[in-house]
């Protein structure tokens, strides 16, 4: 039977940033998603708006005895018998943490799909950092990078990611504050309570997660038959099977089975979980991630698959 997965070599950052701002020039909805978000929420797209210093009209308020007369607008008030003052809206950065798994399970691309699944979650990860700094937010990422306000925080990152060795497995949390935003991409592999033993304690000290499970569909799919050699990426193990689809059904079910486990875990903390094949449009993602991080329900398909 020929081959239906390999292992591949791992994506440089620089590589990926530039198909990022592809993705990003190419594909509408994320553009026009981007957009929309970062010229309606002045705090980024966390549905933060509120009154207080900024360049932003917030709102006509009555005027108050005692208040500045340089605070109010006479043309709003020329319209009626009430003295109007004009508030501005709020402006402040917030801080978004940002991580792809980069273990060697990732580097895995099957014929069903287009790239590995290490290239699409630099892709996402990388291209999102560009759009969040375009609104103006602290992008960070986990034990690589440190918070910056700065609208080159993708390429600062490409650059982090070169220059920095990369394990797998999650990362290391403790430099991060409450009331954060955290993005995971990864295939998150892992028994699913493993996973939670590490995230609940976020959860608990406040911090707002995001998982995207990266996914090829030959791990789903299971389209393996007859005798079949499968690699474990981590450890090097090899395990052969006389008949692989004989196994197909018990595979698929323990693999749902942690998927579903993960979800409905993460769910009940307040996190979000979606799952995103590598066959799909990374834009599916990014946009879905949008729509996570500003507060409104995304548009997902197949029970939170993208």
């Amino acid at each position: 039977m020929a081959s239906i997965g390999q292992i591949v070599n791992p994506t440089s950052g620089s590589d990926a940033l530039s198909r990022a701002r592809q993705r990003a020039a190419l594909i509408p909805d994320c553009l026009v998603e981007a957009k929309r978000i970062a010229n309606t929420v002045i705090a980024g797209w966390h549905g933060r708006r509120k009154r207080g210093i900024g360049e932003n009209f917030w709102q006509f308020r009555p005027y108050a005895e005692g208040e500045s007369l340089s605070r109010i607008d006479w043309r709003r008030s020329a319209r009626d018998d009430h003295t109007y003052v004009r508030e501005r809206e709020w402006e402040a950065a917030h801080t978004i943490w940002l991580w792809c798994d980069m273990s060697p399970s990732m580097m895995y691309k099957s014929s069903y799909g287009s790239v590995s699944k290490e290239s699409r979650a630099l892709v996402v990860m990388l291209a999102l950092a560009e759009v969040l700094a375009r609104s103006g937010e602290r992008i960070g990422c986990p034990g690589i990078m440190d918070p910056v306000s700065t609208r080159n925080a993708a390429e600062r990152l490409a650059s982090a990611l070169m220059h920095t060795p990369l394990t797998g497995g999650l990362p290391e949390t403790a430099m991060i504050r409450g009331w954060s935003d955290l993005v995971l991409i990864g295939d998150f592999l892992d028994d699913a309570q493993a996973v939670m033993e590490r995230l609940g304690p976020l959860a608990r000290r406040g911090l707002r997660g995001h998982v995207v499970e990266i996914a090829d569909p030959a791990e789903e799919i299971f389209p393996y038959s007859g005798r079949t050699e499968f690699t474990d990426p981590e450890t090097g193990a090899k395990l052969i099977s006389g008949r692989a689809e004989h196994i197909r059904e018990a595979y698929r079910s323990a693999y749902l089975a942690r998927r579903e486990s993960l979800g409905q875990s993460l769910r009940h903390l307040g996190w979000t979980f979606a799952t995103h094949h590598t066959d799909h449009l990374a834009s599916e993602a990014l946009v879905a991630i949008h729509m996570y991080l500003s507060g409104m329900p995304a548009k997902a398909t197949h029970g939170g698959q993208l």
